[in-house]
């Protein structure tokens, strides 16, 4: 899917990026060009959250989700406790359910369902 390649690239992108002010705005563009509002992201429940999936046509919500997903892994290195382990949790999540719905398997998404439940000390 396009959007997918797009989306990755621009994370990559962001990656590449010296630490920054500039850098935590770059992530909150990225927020808001593939996903929506930051603040959505950060201050409502992981349910809100999976509700707010039904905005986008069906056939994009699990690679909306893997986006989410993706971003909150991402900021999560850049922040510190709790917000670092409360980002965590929502990407694992996000990546569990896209583990279980979705129809494409991922080494890389399962290396880091175990990288984030090696972290936070979690069952698998």
């Amino acid at each position: 899917m396009r959007l997918i390649r797009e989306f990755m690239a621009a994370l990559q992108r962001f990656l590449q990026k010296k630490e920054g002010e500039d850098k935590q705005e770059a992530l909150r563009d990225l927020y808001r060009q593939y996903l929506g509002e930051y603040e959505l992201y950060h201050i409502t429940t992981m349910e809100e959250v999976m509700q707010s999936f039904e905005q986008f046509p069906v056939e994009q919500r699990i690679h909306r989700m893997e986006m989410l997903a993706e971003l909150y892994y991402v900021e999560a290195d850049m922040k510190s406790e709790p917000t670092r382990s409360e980002l965590l949790r929502r990407a694992l999540s996000l990546f569990r359910f896209i583990d279980q719905h979705g129809k494409t398997y991922s080494f890389d998404r399962v290396a880091k369902i175990d990288q984030i439940v090696k972290t936070l000390n979690v069952e698998k």
